[in-house]
């Protein structure tokens, strides 16, 4: 796990090599380990490196090949590069998955990102043919940002990083801020800066003097695997295991010490058990706990950790504890978003424990149907006949819905009954906005919202004429929360926040082989009667009953408390400063602020909280 970063088209070897050395001084918390530059007459490359895999110094980077025609920077582990490294005849001088990326790249070109088993960013420089070559995973665990601007490519790992080099405007993306107040995050391609983009999961770039070309080598709607409907779901429970299993293996290749993020939940704990399934005997585990008993995961965390004999680490946290820590974890985002400090808590204290890289239970959840949305998903396709009803009875309906019952539910309903269509494409992006489009038009200077994001995205590839309308529905719901809520929130906040400590995170719940398998799976075997029914019969007696049926965590910290007392000032200040853009009703912004502090029930602290993160972040990058 590293950082990477370049800067094509400059023109003085000199300037190129200044602006690279601000921007991988940037990066240093990503890779503490060894710092690295190329530059020639067209570009410089950087790299920090974070040892994981081969920790000689042979293996340092920016890696050259052995003819000399190649140069990579790479972030990132390859799982199985022992297996391609017997695939390849080169003179190979290093143990490292880094040569055998570049050793792939030599051999098959754009071709070799689809062999790569792991989670990567990259960028190879061709010194003949003088272009650049570009990919990243694909689901996006690894980020890849850049910017093109007439004369000059930039690249880096973070978007902080960009911004030093001077090339990048401070410039806010007004269509981005818009997705942003709608999910609390901004969408790929796009990020909150004008112009910096983010390459999509499964894709790749290359760039010459004369043009940036795009391609995808890979889609989980065009790679995921058509099942036999004689099947039986004891074939497919028996499947899944021994995928999981290989996926849990694979990530155990390290040459530094490692742990697992263990929350006593359904996933995190299915990883442990098959880390010592698969002879791991020394195993650090790692648990945020809290006070109040009633709310903590803690005992299902020592149950599971007591039964896989781990060296269990409760990293126990009071309110005020995390409140303390809360600045730090603010100001360790690399792009804003609503979420993400419970792991940079948990991510601080396994590095302070001497590990270097960790597993983690991350997409279970999207993979076999663990959030709500799946069942009410799954429930509104019998509520089809909707559509018959003509659009002003189900505009009353949804109206009278949200007058009876005034929660963040109702109104949602009262969104969907209002819609145009009660179709999965135009349903789903409801489920995950914060804030509505009818609130949303109110604090905004525009007379017209752009598309939303989220929909144009799940209707291009799910809706009418799209290659997954006929999917089964879970798996719909599986892709939607795939690419939109986890590449862009729970990956991205994974990154920052774990990487803010040089702590690197593998998510075996990811392998694409897995997903592959499992994706399609018809929704009659993978329906949650209890949750994640099929994984957990799919692990048999793994999990102890305790775990797989334990009721419902409620504890949240106290940000309503916190928002109007402690950090009262620290959010009012940033408001305020939010209220003063040009994009931004100033006085429906202070109007909401003030609602929130008279205890309205209509403006609930989490539509006050993301402005508050989003703003610290504009301000602290100096971004207008």
């Amino acid at each position: 796990m590293c950082g990477i970063a370049g800067v094509f088209g400059v023109g003085n070897e000199q300037d190129a090599k200044s602006i690279v050395s601000n921007m991988i001084g940037k990066l240093k918390h990503r890779g503490p380990d060894a710092e690295g530059m190329y530059s020639d007459e067209l570009i410089a490359l950087g790299h920090r490196r974070l040892a994981i895999i081969d920790l000689s110094d042979d293996s340092n980077q920016p890696f050259y090949s052995d003819d000399g025609r190649y140069v990579l920077v790479f972030n990132g582990e390859i799982y199985n590069y022992k297996q391609l490294r017997d695939e390849l005849t080169y003179p190979f001088r290093t143990n490292s998955d880094t040569e055998v990326v570049l050793a792939s790249y030599q051999k098959w070109g754009a071709e070799c990102c689809a062999k790569f088993n792991g989670m990567f960013a990259f960028a190879v420089w061709d010194t003949k043919e003088k272009t650049l070559f570009m990919a990243r995973d694909r689901v996006g665990i690894k980020p890849l940002y850049f910017y093109n601007s007439k004369d000059r490519f930039v690249f880096s790992s973070e978007i902080r990083s960009l911004l030093s080099s001077e090339i990048v405007p401070k410039k806010i993306n007004s269509d981005a801020l818009l997705d942003y107040l709608r999910y609390q995050t901004v969408h790929a391609p796009q990020t909150i800066i004008d112009g910096v983009e983010i390459l999509p999961a499964g894709h790749y770039l290359t760039i010459s003097q004369d043009e940036v070309a795009t391609g995808q080598y890979w889609n989980l709607l065009d790679n995921h695997i058509r099942h036999d409907p004689r099947l039986s779901a004891d074939e497919f429970k028996f499947e899944i295991r021994n995928r999981l299993k290989r996926s849990v293996e694979r990530r155990l290749v390290s040459d530094v010490p490692f742990g697992a993020f263990l929350s006593g939940g359904i996933d995190s704990s299915i990883v442990v058990g098959m880390m010592r399934e698969s002879g791991i005997n020394e195993l650090k585990t790692f648990s945020v706990t809290f006070e109040e008993e009633e709310f903590s995961e803690a005992k299902y965390a020592r149950l599971i950790a007591e039964k896989f004999e781990t060296d269990h680490h409760e990293i126990k946290q009071t309110p005020e504890d995390f409140l303390r820590e809360l600045p730090n974890a603010l100001s360790s985002m690399d792009h804003p978003s609503g979420d993400g400090p419970n792991t940079y808590v948990v991510s601080k204290a396994t590095k302070e424990a001497g590990v270097t890289m960790a597993l983690s239970g991350l997409g279970g959840d999207e993979l076999f149907a663990g959030y709500d949305i799946f069942k009410r998903s799954y429930e509104l396709e019998s509520k089809k006949y909707l559509n018959s009803f003509p659009k002003l009875f189900r505009q009353l309906g949804g109206a009278a819905y949200k007058a009876l019952r005034p929660t963040v539910a109702a109104q949602k309903v009262n969104e969907i009954l209002k819609g145009d269509h009660i179709h999965f494409e135009y349903t789903y992006p409801v489920s995950r906005q914060v804030m509505l489009d009818h609130e949303l038009i109110n604090l905004v200077h525009r007379d017209l919202l752009p598309e939303n994001a989220v929909f144009r995205h799940i209707n291009a590839q799910l809706g009418v004429g799209s290659s997954g309308i006929k999917l089964p529905v879970l798996s719909k719901v599986s892709y939607s929360e795939i690419t939109t809520y986890m590449e862009n929130v729970l990956l991205r906040d994974s990154d920052q926040m774990s990487m803010a400590h040089a702590l690197e995170i593998r998510v075996p719940f990811l392998d694409h082989e897995l997903l592959e398998y499992v994706f399609a799976i018809p929704d009659a075997i993978k329906y949650p009667h209890y949750p994640k029914k099929l994984l957990v019969e799919s692990v048999g007696d793994l999990l102890p009953n305790e775990v797989v049926h334990r009721p419902k965590m409620g504890f949240t910290f106290p940000w309503e408390k916190w928002m109007k007392n402690e950090m009262k000032t620290y959010c009012e200040e940033r408001i305020m400063s939010f209220a003063d853009r040009e994009q931004i009703r100033g006085s429906k912004i202070k109007s909401y602020w003030n609602l929130f502090l008279r205890g309205s029930g209509k403006i609930q602290w989490s539509k006050i909280w993301f402005i508050v993160v989003l703003e610290n972040w504009l301000s602290e990058n100096e971004v207008r």
